[in-house]
């Protein structure tokens, strides 16, 4: 059973701090780290992945301290990042970005059927739905036990980006995404979101939880 967490996490991007001690934790399943830009999501996401530095506190994965672990030994040991940008390889084809992730990518052509008529294209040339659901195919292809997802639905239709997190929640591994709002597709989902707010986390509970306290500020606002 899967889990990796940040533990008073802070981030520094020169004399600016990004994250303000920040713990949160992820488990089988999904796990939302949500917030607007510059809540400091991105900067969660990226360290849990290793590729940003922790200036203090740590990141621990399945009871092991992995904060000095570089990013490509965390990718060898089974976690994969699909950042929000530069996620595929544009110079190279559809069918060649597959098949550095597996020779055998009948997975990620039933996943999204859209991509097979795409496979002799380069990817520099796909719009900005077919680059996520060609970078989100090779994060199925390569069955890790830690992923971690940039805005997964990102340029895609509602149809493509509810299958995206249909996908997502189906996989056997500890799922964790970065988004501005909670994805429609989530709601009626077991899920866990955790609200990052300037760099620090504001709510942690179920995705139904959130749901309800949500609704509940939003009628308790005075109307104009």
């Amino acid at each position: 059973m899967t889990t990796i967490s940040l533990r008073h996490a802070r981030v520094r991007y020169g004399p600016l701090e990004a994250l303000h001690g920040v713990t949160v934790a992820a488990g089988p399943g999904l796990t939302v780290l949500l917030g607007r830009n510059g809540s400091g999501r991105t900067t969660a996401l990226r360290a849990l992945a290793g590729t940003v530095r922790l200036s203090a506190g740590a990141v621990v994965w399945d009871g092991v301290d992995v904060t000095r672990m570089p990013a490509h030994e965390r990718a060898r040991r089974g976690l994969c990042l699909v950042p929000e940008r530069q996620a595929v390889f544009g110079s190279l084809t559809v069918r060649e970005n597959l098949e550095l992730a597996s020779r055998s990518y009948g997975i990620a052509l039933d996943a999204y059927p859209p991509l097979e008529p795409l496979l002799p294209r380069r990817a520099g040339t796909l719009s900005g739905g077919e680059q996520r659901m060609l970078a989100l195919s090779r994060a199925l292809l390569a069955r890790a036990r830690v992923v971690l997802v940039d805005e997964p639905a990102q340029g895609m239709s509602p149809p493509v980006a509810a299958r995206t997190y249909e996908l997502l929640s189906g996989l056997d591994a500890c799922v964790v995404v970065a988004e501005q709002r909670l994805p429609p597709g989530l709601r009626g989902r077991a899920a866990v979101v955790h609200e990052l707010r300037r760099g620090a986390a504001v709510f942690s509970g179920e995705a139904g939880e959130y749901e309800n306290r949500a609704a509940r500020r939003s009628a308790s606002r005075p109307s104009a």
